[in-house]
């Protein structure tokens, strides 16, 4: 039997004195339980016939009271009074729980959003919270107002970065960070924080937003302060601090999902030249894969803004969930590309976005009839800016609210409805019908018509080529010609 004599006013020692002369960690069979001579004001005095189980419940019970004394002075880092804290119930965002409470002495608030991602990614979050040391979890339905107020602007826009990527991630943080504005209002807390890196563009989604709308709340970025610098580590600090950890298997990928896209970064993917694995996808299945019959499919759009599928009339959120479901079974929304990040980097991002590619496909197909050539130029010439704005964060920028007025206006005969097909991974344009058309069979014929006499384009072509002439008559005369 060992016996030692711990008086001490923080548990390390204890702890020490426990692993050094009571070998904890060896056989339990060895030890026959704990006596305690004195215990008070956090002295300890003990008899080690040690009992395994018995001397971690002391050392988890004064581990509590650490923590509950955590948030009534000042941190390692200063004093906050609470914070509200992006929370996904992973590892990284588990662990800043505690590392909040420690560095900033607060009590911390977890806030979860619902954008789509999945039933899944929400079961359990609560007791998770509370057992990462929050002393409450907040959860908040975003789905419709996610795609009523941010989706359906962007597709109304033609919003596409680089060429490819239709924005799912760029247009579901700002949605999220209002809310945490919202909700650090409702508890009365002083900050809010989140578990972006520093190499990412998500950092500048969330902050630029909390400055938009309160410019008093403090930003804490556990990524860019603490000395975590991986898995292992975080793991480690879970661990010492009592943070109940996943012990499942972590995806090689990196990933985000709403209701408009699901992303796929890491592993094979930092390479640019590997071709992603069949397996990785995980909303549309491989076109190849896909039914060997087209389905036909009628979307209704009112001034720009989807609003049924097949004449049936849905709610922004419900129209995207039943999209996504047919457009994955066809293979449908798959994009591949290398990206340029607002930080500078370059990054490889595989995107599924079955749904959005559909309704993307109708609205540039209708407008193909209800704008004329200037007003189609500029809004491809605006949608750049505004995609760009979106990428980076800037969603409540003046700027973009003053192109959205424009977009809105621009659009608002954009009324009727586009037929697609949909084949093993394509989208393909079947039947466009509006009220407002700008085409006019009589007129584009090639019969004869009263309105458009051919014999007036010889005129029009000499003023319309007047410049490209009177240039070459100037090269001619310096014998350039």
């Amino acid at each position: 039997m060992a016996h030692l004599q711990v008086t001490s006013s923080s548990t390390k020692p204890l702890v020490h004195a426990l692993n050094s002369e009571c070998k904890l960690g060896a056989k339990e069979s060895e030890f026959r339980g704990v006596a305690f001579v004195h215990r008070s004001n956090r002295n300890v005095s003990l008899t080690c016939k040690a009992n395994v189980q018995e001397i971690r419940a002391v050392m988890a019970s004064d581990k509590e009271t650490d923590a509950s004394n955590a948030t009534k002075g000042r941190g390692l880092r200063g004093k906050l009074n609470k914070v509200v804290l992006a929370y996904s119930g992973g590892l990284d965002t588990s662990v800043i729980v505690p590392w909040l409470r420690e560095n900033y002495g607060c009590e911390v608030v977890c806030f979860t959003a619902d954008v789509g991602q999945g039933i899944s990614e929400l079961e359990g979050l609560e007791a998770k919270a509370k057992a990462s040391g929050a002393c409450k979890l907040v959860v908040k339905d975003l789905t419709e107002e996610f795609v009523k107020d941010y989706v359906y602007p962007c597709l109304r826009a033609g919003a596409v970065y680089e060429r490819k990527y239709l924005l799912g991630t760029s247009m579901a943080r700002p949605v999220i960070a209002k809310a945490m504005v919202d909700v650090a209002k409702e508890v009365g807390a002083d900050a809010v924080a989140h578990g972006c890196t520093g190499k990412g563009n998500d950092q500048v989604r969330f902050e630029l937003t909390f400055f938009s709308l309160n410019p008093d709340l403090q930003v804490v970025a556990p990524w860019r302060e603490w000395d975590i610098t991986g898995r292992e580590d975080a793991i480690e600090y879970a661990k010492k601090h009592n943070v109940p950890v996943p012990v499942t298997k972590k995806s090689i990928y990196s990933r985000d999902r709403n209701l408009w896209h699901l992303s796929h970064e890491g592993d094979i993917l930092e390479d640019p030249a590997n071709e992603p694995n069949k397996d990785m996808y995980m909303m549309s299945v491989d076109p190849e894969d896909a039914p060997d019959k087209p389905e036909y499919l009628e979307i209704g759009i009112v001034s720009g803004i989807p609003v049924s599928i097949n004449g049936k009339e849905l709610s922004p959120a419900s129209l995207l969930t039943e999209l996504n479901d047919i457009g994955g079974r066809h293979g449908i929304g798959r994009i591949d590309m290398v990206e340029n990040r607002l930080v500078g980097m370059k990054s490889r991002g595989v995107y599924e976005t079955p749904g959005g590619t559909i309704l993307a496909a109708a609205c540039r197909e209708l407008e193909s009839l209800t704008l004329d050539r200037e007003a189609i130029q500029f809004k491809d010439i605006m949608a750049l800016k505004y995609a760009e704005l979106v990428y980076a964060g800037r969603w409540f920028d003046p700027l973009r609210e003053s192109m959205d007025a424009f977009m809105e206006n621009i659009t608002k005969t954009t009324t009727g409805s586009v037929t697609l097909k949909l084949y093993k991974g394509s989208v393909i344009v079947a039947s466009r019908k509006s009220p407002f058309s700008l085409y006019r069979e009589d007129i584009s014929s090639f019969e004869s018509g009263q309105i458009y006499d051919q014999a007036d384009a010889a005129g029009f072509i000499k003023l319309y080529g007047l410049p490209m002439r009177v240039r070459a008559m100037l090269e001619k005369e310096q014998g350039k010609l």
